[in-house]
């Protein structure tokens, strides 16, 4: 039997699932296929219940650390369940998944439970989980396969040698553990597990650790995870894992010189490639990047007209977010309905180490590379009310605009909940708003935003508070 729709999306990830519901708000005739994780690695075993544990790891930091500090005595025994932890981190990872099922109900939207390959240009054939095979045709198709985790050369995945996945399902912690990657993950995990006891070293093989934000930022974050106890190595190559001992031993080079660490686990957190193995690509013609990655265009089109790819499988931006918008882009294209090309560099980014790590655009020394004439205008939490309040005063906003025209280049910022704080900055740089005309904008007081207000009022010539 033969299933035809209009728009089948391969991929229920948080870039498939979004373009499926806005393929069917849109009026067209939807399908979606996935074969294990509904609502993506991010619902599942990333974003969602990383950050159910990173609450619960700044709850334990707050009680260990800071107790006093907000006049709470803690007499007798105080214990910190790393099990319970992970309990509440699957408890909210499932309902989020639950809630995408609702979504595909709610829309209209059939959903093939097993894995999709193509036949032809305008075929699948899927392989279901309860061993059926069914055949769906479509007139267009959204790719939205994501990608897979990078591994070291020479390594597997093992008991004592894992990736994100295998941690975060991990009910039990190490005693100690060495991270190779300083990236989001890597940075967030070593976050979760020193504040639970865990000797936690990172390993980066770049000079900074979350290299691709601005250097301040790495920085500041560097100074924070020193006090934490945790040890950084950077411009520091992981050269082999053995694991035949008691103990996992990490060879490491710096400058020539080998040294070896010795830890219970060892979390791999390089990076990720995109998944385009085992999906019969070659039967449609769609063509792939030098980075193995799918081709596409402003709209999300691959070089096959009807057939278009969002999310990490572009290598685009891999960020669930990214994929969102893209998904939405790509269902509007089909549709013939307004949209808007994603501009890509101006797209946010957040990390949830602590302190946090916000940004969007240009570091600084990206945008003077590109030739702007570059100014900056930086405002501590130190000197904001609500940072006080909250008794977390670390990090700053960082706000750069090109000086002659006024126009917003990016923004990097490092402390309390600054995750939430870009939003108002990537409108503004998206309409072309300048400096002046953001200057304008009341925010409440006492808030968190006022750093981003003040930064602003810096670029404008005029900062307030300092």
């Amino acid at each position: 039997m033969t299933d035809h729709y209009d728009v089948v999306v391969l991929g229920a990830g948080p870039g498939g699932y979004v373009a499926a519901v806005r393929a069917a708000q849109l009026g067209l005739s939807t399908a979606i296929v996935e074969e294990r994780y509904w609502g993506g690695v991010c619902l599942n075993v990333g974003c969602i219940p990383s950050k159910a544990l990173l609450r619960n790891a700044e709850l334990v930091h707050l009680l260990t650390h800071e107790a006093k500090t907000f006049g709470i005595q803690v007499d007798g025994t105080l214990t910190f369940d790393y099990g319970e932890a992970f309990k509440r981190s699957r408890k909210v990872a499932d309902g989020r998944v639950k809630g995408v099922h609702y979504l595909m109900k709610k829309n209209g939207i059939t959903e093939y439970d097993g894995r999709g390959s193509f036949v032809d240009a305008h075929t699948l054939r899927v392989a279901g989980s309860d061993g059926a095979e069914r055949t769906v045709t479509f007139g267009h198709c959204i790719l939205a396969t994501g990608a897979t985790t990078k591994l070291l050369p020479g390594t597997a995945v093992t008991e004592r040698v894992v990736t994100y996945e295998e941690q975060i399902l991990s009910e039990g912690l190490p005693e100690s553990i060495v991270i190779a990657g300083a990236g989001a993950i890597g940075v967030e995990f070593a976050y979760v597990l020193n504040s639970y006891g865990v000797k936690v070293t990172i390993v980066e093989f770049l000079d900074r650790i979350v290299p691709l934000e601005d250097e301040e930022v790495s920085a500041e974050l560097a100074r924070r995870y020193k006090r934490l106890g945790i040890d950084v190595l950077t411009s520091t190559r992981v050269e082999s894992i053995d694991e035949s001992g008691e103990k996992v031993r990490v060879t490491v080079s710096r400058d020539g010189q080998t040294s070896t660490l010795e830890a219970d686990k060892v979390l791999q957190a390089i990076g990720f490639q995109p998944n385009v193995t085992g999906y019969g690509l070659e039967h449609t013609g769609v063509r792939l990047t030098d980075r193995g990655a799918i081709e596409i265009d402003g709209l999300c089109r691959t070089s096959v007209p009807h057939i278009f790819a969002i999310g990490d499988v572009t290598a685009k931006l891999m960020l669930a977010h990214a994929a969102e918008s893209m998904g939405i882009v790509a269902a509007e294209t089909i549709a013939g309905a307004e949209t808007m090309e994603l501009d890509y560099p101006m797209i946010p980014r957040a990390t949830y180490c602590q302190p946090q790590i916000a940004s969007f655009g240009f570091t600084e020394a990206q945008a003077r590379e590109r030739g702007f004439d570059v100014k900056v205008a930086k405002f501590p939490f130190t000197a904001n009310g609500k940072a006080h309040g909250l008794g977390d005063t670390t990090g700053f906003v960082k706000i750069l605009s090109d000086a002659k025209y006024g126009e917003l280049l990016g923004a990097h910022l490092i402390g309390p909940e600054v995750t939430e704080l870009l939003p108002e900055l990537t409108l503004a740089q998206q309409w072309d708003l300048t400096v002046t005309e953001v200057a304008r904008n009341v925010h409440a007081h006492p808030t968190l935003g006022e750093a981003v207000k003040e930064a602003i009022h810096g670029l404008a010539g005029h900062m307030i508070n300092m």
